[in-house]
């Protein structure tokens, strides 16, 4: 990622193939009232669309085209998606594609050493990008009138990227630097990535977006710029564009500036390595000074929007809220409100990937309280929704407050044109997106403990982060050999 070197975190977690939160903190507006569900009520709510006024067409040379007309002010978002991300790098070359994500700032013949980004500024627009596993994306937030000219720059950028030695090698000592800071001096960034690495042990979702540091090391032009030819062109990406538009307007505009462009290469289809299914349990566990309170974090391999079979990946949102998405849910009011023995607990679902996504279990003890008794109190949590399912008041709940967040996220023209670009990257398509709420409404109670029951009941992949106890006085600390740093 650029600049800000923050996520771009949508608000709309909750939609299946929408954006992960990363802090995991649930989907819900805490304190907001939630309404009973009537019958009128659910006819209501079911029949809500996400952007039902959005257009999608796709341009001669391949590229797809997304229109979302907002009029409330005059402001356009433009984002331009590749289909391809950290999964799809060659062997070896981990982290490729956020590398090549930072040199596309570098300049093109036409508009050298960062014309673009100062041009953006100087319009007083917002810009970034950012890259996933399954996907890149750049974007300008400007006056309506001068998209245009984002088109064109855009464009050409696709097309024309320069890049030199003088410049990829200070580049790849930021992006050095970037894991240095957010993953190898953050203990929960070095848990998750080695948790994520132990729980895909053959799909490339084990490997870190970033990339791992010796692979960083060797990444040069030759790299980026093999990475760039082969799936930066039309026929691989995605227009979104989102405000004061219409889509006879922005079709027109796509055509004089992206239509122009030639296909450069054919990605074909994208075919990763199977995830086996290995028995037995898999955890591992990290000790640091700097944490002061034990925690857990508990994952499992589940479909995604894109793998699912039916509502299945609708259920898994629903009983991720109902397990753990906010303060009423069951892990946060069980061990937090009521027993006490846990700073907070919660769980999500990782939805929005092309392969099988991911339902995660968190929790943190609190002060005095041995981890081995929090995480029994969740194993009891979840066998007992696994076992009993979940009651018709927490179905009607989570599924309004569900919806409520989608309906709410309409308001941010950003976290539309994320939850398109998202989803038609991930293997959905528009219908799937604007259909989600009624989707989500058709979800039973028995499809809640269906879900629970096929994936809550396997043992799953567990990290422990652990605090580091304090030396008794007197003592002389100890450095660890690199043996014991391994183990």
């Amino acid at each position: 990622m650029r600049k800000s070197r923050k996520a771009l975190l949508s608000t709309t977690s909750a939609l299946a193939f929408g954006i992960l939160l990363v802090s995991g903190a649930g989907t819900g507006f805490a304190g907001t009232p939630v309404p009973t569900e009537t019958a009128a009520g659910a006819d209501k709510s079911s029949s809500l669309a996400i952007a039902p006024n959005v257009s999608h067409f796709t341009l001669d040379n391949g590229l797809e085209v997304v229109v979302i007309p907002d009029h409330r002010a005059p402001i356009a978002t433009h984002m331009l998606w590749y289909k391809v991300g950290s999964a799809d790098e060659p062997e070896g070359q981990s982290g490729v594609a956020h590398f090549l994500e930072h040199l596309m700032f570098k300049g093109t013949t036409a508009n050298p050493d960062g014309a673009f980004s100062k041009i953006v500024a100087d319009l007083g627009g917002q810009e970034n990008a950012f890259t996933s596993s399954d996907y890149t994306a750049y974007y300008q937030r400007v006056a309506k009138e001068h998209l245009p000219l984002m088109m064109e720059l855009e464009a050409d950028r696709m097309a024309n990227l320069v890049l030199t030695d003088e410049v990829v090698e200070p580049e790849r000592d930021v992006v050095l630097e970037e894991r240095r800071s957010r993953v190898e001096s953050s203990p929960q960034a070095r848990l998750r990535e080695a948790l994520d690495a132990i729980t895909f042990v053959n799909h490339p979702y084990g490997s870190p977006v970033i990339g791992w540091q010796s692979e960083i090391e060797a990444l040069n032009k030759e790299a980026a710029l093999a990475f760039y030819d082969r799936f930066y062109t039309p026929n691989n990406a995605i227009l979104v564009v989102a405000g004061d538009v219409d889509a006879e307007e922005v079709r027109k505009l796509a055509e004089q500036t992206y239509g122009k462009l030639e296909r450069r290469a054919d990605p074909g289809p994208r075919i990763r390595s199977a995830e086996p299914p290995l028995p037995g349990e898999r955890d591992i566990s990290l000790a640091d000074p700097r944490i002061q309170q034990d925690s857990l974090s508990q994952t499992w391999i589940v479909p995604s929007a894109n793998t699912a079979a039916g509502n299945e990946a609708e259920a898994l949102d629903v009983l991720s809220y109902i397990v753990g998405g906010g303060t009423t849910s069951r892990l946060h009011k069980a061990l937090v409100l009521d027993e006490r023995i846990a700073l907070n607990a919660g769980s999500y679902y990782r939805g929005g990937a092309l392969d099988d996504g991911q339902l995660y279990v968190y929790a943190t003890a609190a002060e005095g309280i041995d981890l081995d008794r929090v995480e029994a109190r969740v194993t009891e949590i979840l066998q007992d929704v696994a076992e009993n399912g979940v009651t018709d008041e927490e179905l009607s709940k989570a599924k309004h407050r569900i919806v409520a967040d989608a309906v709410y996220a309409q308001d941010s023209q950003t976290a539309l044109a994320r939850i398109f670009g998202t989803a038609l990257t991930t293997g959905q398509t528009v219908n799937d997106v604007q259909s989600w709420p009624k989707q989500i409404h058709s979800v039973t109670a028995e499809d809640v403990a269906g879900a629970a029951r096929r994936y809550l009941t396997e043992p799953p992949v567990t990290g422990y982060l652990k605090t580091v106890p304090a030396e008794p006085a007197g003592t002389t600390a100890h450095t660890p050999s690199s043996e014991s740093d391994r183990s």
